[in-house]
C-alpha cells in the first residue's frame, strides 16, 4: 500500500454559495442581485447633482478669472498707460502692447504714453491673472464670463476695441467696492 492510499488528501467541502467545481450557485446569484438592487435604491433617493448646462448655470467663485476687459476712467480716458508690464508678466506671451506718445491734440490716457495697440490671443491665454496683478493702474481686469467659444480662430484675438467694451455690472460693483473713496 502506498503512502497516498494511507493518507488521502481530503477533498474541499463545497461552499453553500458555490456550486460544484466553484461556479456560482443560485444563492450567490440572488445575493449579487440584491446587492445591486440595494445600491440602485439608495442612489435613487439621493439629491440630483447633475446640472443641466446650458439651461442652468452653476455659481462661480467671486475670484473666478474669465474674459479680459480694459477699463476707462470716469472722464472717458483709458487707464492703460502702455507700460507693457502685463505683457512682461504673462507666462505664455499672449499679450501684445505697442505704446505711443500722448499729445495735447490726441489725449488718450492721463500719462505720457498710451497703448496704441493692445491685443490678447485668447487661444494661448491660461487665465492666470498675472496681467491683472502686474498692472500699476488697474487697467486690465478679468471678468466672470467663461463661455468664450466662437466659430473662427481670428475672433479669439481680442483687440483693444473689444477689450474696451463696458464692464459687466458684477465686475464694476466688485471694483467699486475695492477702490478707495
Amino acid at each position: 500500500m502506498s503512502d497516498e492510499d494511507k493518507n488521502p488528501t481530503p477533498s474541499p467541502q463545497p461552499s453553500p454559495l458555490k456550486g460544484r467545481g466553484g461556479e456560482p450557485s443560485v444563492v450567490s446569484d440572488v445575493a449579487a442581485l440584491l446587492t445591486g438592487l440595494k445600491t440602485t435604491l439608495t442612489e435613487t433617493f439621493r439629491p440630483v447633482v447633475t446640472t443641466m448646462y446650458p439651461e442652468e448655470k452653476t455659481p462661480r467663485s467671486e475670484r473666478y478669472r474669465g474674459r479680459h476687459y480694459l477699463r476707462r476712467y470716469d472722464n472717458g480716458l483709458e487707464r492703460c498707460i502702455g507700460c507693457e508690464l502685463c505683457a512682461a508678466a504673462c507666462p505664455v506671451g499672449c499679450i501684445l502692447v505697442i505704446a505711443a506718445e500722448n499729445t495735447d491734440e490726441n489725449r488718450v490716457s492721463p500719462g505720457e504714453r498710451y497703448a496704441k495697440t493692445y491685443e490678447i490671443n485668447m487661444l494661448r491665454c491660461i487665465f492666470c491673472g498675472y496681467c491683472e496683478e502686474a498692472c500699476p493702474v488697474q487697467a486690465i481686469v478679468l471678468g466672470p464670463e467663461y463661455e468664450l467659444s466662437d466659430t473662427s480662430r481670428e475672433k479669439f484675438i481680442y483687440t483693444k476695441e473689444k477689450l474696451l467694451e463696458p464692464l459687466p455690472p458684477e465686475v464694476q460693483a466688485r471694483l467699486d467696492s475695492k477702490e478707495p473713496k
